[in-house]
């Protein structure tokens, strides 16, 4: 099947991490932070673009429980608007990413911004999805 490019997302009411990963290395990297402004939608298709991505992992918050939260709802519509512009999205669990993202951050001893920790949550889902997946 060769390799593949992917993008995964992050998403916020106020940025969307972005990271991305080639299936035949199977290392997801940070990439960015798009703003939710208005403009986010166009800012991600160009993202998708660029990057020739088949498959869009989009982080499915839930509670400790394992139940939808309103976070869930807003993810999932969210997905529902990039339909047109990703061929493939698949939900990954996010459960305490941004957590483990901030403590990796914070153990480089170099300062770090609210971005930084979206882009870098963004990519440990992305992880996540390319170990469980076998992609």
């Amino acid at each position: 099947m060769g390799s593949q490019n992917i993008v995964c997302l992050d998403v916020g009411e106020k940025r969307i991490g972005v990271a991305v990963a080639d299936s035949a290395v199977r290392i997801a990297v940070p990439f960015d932070t798009v703003d939710v402004d208005g403009d986010e939608l166009a800012s991600l298709a160009k993202i998708i673009i660029d990057q020739d991505a088949k498959v869009i992992v989009i982080g499915y918050p839930r509670n400790q429980s394992g139940e939808p939260t309103a976070q869930t709802h807003y993810v999932e519509d969210f997905a529902k608007t990039l339909q047109d512009i990703a061929p493939d999205i698949v939900f990954q669990d996010e459960s305490l990413t941004s957590v483990l993202a901030e403590q990796r951050l914070a153990s480089h001893n170099r300062p770090y911004t609210k971005s930084d920790i979206d882009a870098q949550a963004a990519a440990i889902i992305l992880q996540d999805y390319l170990e469980a997946s076998g992609v």
